[in-house]
């Protein structure tokens, strides 16, 4: 059966209900993993003119759409879906985690203030477990998958050397499970997910799952870190 954000926030709720009933410790409110602090890739993309796309996927988008936003030099962040077509490219089915779909970010950045590098660290170290399989946190499904969608042999080759840097150097307690494949597709989501952090900060499940991240990005990567958002809602690159 598929899930609206809605039956998600209350599945969720309920899963807080029910610890505390139980008696088992809720608190503090923070289920975002703690952030893990890796090296730099050694390989990285060579700096060009022009806007670059990179596409990735891991776990609810809400959350990485947010890291994104809040990263500076980063001039777009949509969330969306790849993996699958078209045709099956709707929250409801894309839900039901058969259609080949992962909930996905387009990133829209300028390789002069941040590099494709760059944007791999922030999301191995501080917008998702890698080393979760088809899941992330609360949500199961191949639709929450953790993958890197490429455009281009660059960043096919930037990505595999630096998961097989960090894998190498040990830097998490379980092999990354990320997958890396060519893009076919990115179609954007629904415009009730754009802009979500920003728009329920005081969800539940923003607030338990999502924020930290961005506590995370800001104490990590201070230099990359923006205190206002880059929003799909005012950004001027949106293709």
């Amino acid at each position: 059966m598929s899930r609206s954000p809605f039956s998600r926030l209350s599945l969720f709720a309920a899963g807080l209900t029910a610890l505390a009933i139980t008696g088992f410790a809720v608190a503090p409110l923070r289920a975002a993993d703690d952030a893990v602090v890796i090296p730099a890739p050694a390989l990285d993309a060579q700096a060009s003119d022009g806007i670059q796309t990179a596409v990735v996927a891991g776990g609810c988008f809400w959350g990485v759409q947010g890291v994104f936003q809040h990263t500076a030099g980063v001039v777009n962040a949509v969330s969306g879906y790849a993996g699958g077509s078209k045709t099956t490219a709707d929250y409801q089915m894309v839900s039901t985690g058969t259609t080949g779909h992962a909930e996905s970010v387009q990133i829209k950045y300028d390789p002069k203030k941040i590099s494709y590098g760059k944007i791999l660290q922030i999301f191995f170290s501080v917008a998702h477990d890698p080393t979760q399989l088809n899941r992330q946190g609360p949500d199961s499904g191949t639709q929450y998958r953790s993958a890197i969608f490429t455009t281009s042999d660059e960043q096919k080759k930037v990505a595999e050397a630096y998961i097989a840097q960090l894998n190498a150097a040990k830097v998490y307690k379980k092999p990354i499970v990320t997958k890396v494949g060519p893009l076919e597709g990115f179609y954007a989501a629904e415009a009730y997910h754009q802009d979500y952090l920003t728009l329920h900060p005081s969800q539940p499940y923003i607030a338990y799952n999502d924020l930290p991240k961005i506590e995370n990005l800001k104490k990590i990567f201070a230099e990359n870190y923006v205190e206002k958002p880059t929003l799909v809602s005012t950004a001027k690159v949106t293709n």
